[in-house]
């Protein structure tokens, strides 16, 4: 079984100096880790070579999204796995009124996990059992934010995204150092304006988007604009 000191001692700390948060949300978090390992000797939540890194690799990893987003209380977190980054943001978002993270997870025991690492950081959350591509026309109310990581290339979350943001939200997803690669290939579907950041943690880059428009829907578009000259 995953114990605790399988995390690096240092760890925690370099974490939270790049991610600073307040006493309450430390602990809520601590209580969502103590969990995570707890349930990852059943359940493979996060790969078992990243515990040792586990508060920089995953846990500040999300918590940087807050800061390109601050004013942002609906989350919609698309194939939450282990809860990165969903859970994360609603453990530092539960003294916030108004804030709601949903949390969409197709496999059943994650997503069984995901209602109890909720449940025990009395953090502000729902989890939703289902496809991705069902489940977000289906979300009820406007959404101010819309992530993932390490869920579908590129071009596919663009795709499950799109309703969203063509409502209002912002999408900001996590990739790796392969974003460019990605970028060229989501741009064959998709008339992308994205906005890059590096991430904090030197695990890759954050891809901001506020506008989504299919490529074919553009050319659309431009023939009836010609059309009508």
């Amino acid at each position: 079984m995953a114990k605790p000191s399988q995390i690096t001692p240092s760890d925690k700390a370099a974490a939270l100096a790049l991610t600073p948060v307040l006493r309450e949300t430390e602990a809520r978090l601590d209580r969502y880790v103590d969990l995570l390992l707890q349930w990852q000797a059943k359940t493979n939540l996060v790969a078992s070579s990243t515990l040792p890194n586990l508060w920089t690799r995953h846990i500040s990893d999300s918590l940087q999204l807050l800061t390109l987003a601050p004013d942002a209380k609906i989350w919609v977190d698309l194939g939450s796995g282990g809860g990165f980054p969903g859970v994360v943001l609603a453990c530092s978002m539960a003294g916030t009124p108004g804030a709601m993270v949903h949390l969409v997870e197709r496999n059943a025991k994650k997503a069984a996990f995901l209602r109890e690492a909720l449940r025990i950081t009395g953090a502000a959350g729902t989890v939703h059992l289902a496809d991705i591509g069902d489940s977000v026309e289906s979300l009820s109310g406007p959404a101010d934010c819309v992530t993932a990581r390490a869920v579908a290339p590129l071009h596919q979350l663009v795709g499950y995204a799109e309703p969203l943001v063509g409502k209002g939200a912002k999408a900001l997803f996590l990739k790796g150092q392969d974003v460019e690669a990605e970028l060229t290939e989501a741009t064959k579907y998709w008339k992308l304006t994205p906005s890059l950041h590096a991430s904090l943690t030197g695990q890759g880059w954050i891809i901001e988007l506020d506008r989504i428009e299919r490529r074919e829907q553009s050319a659309k578009a431009q023939s009836a604009r010609n059309d009508r000259n």
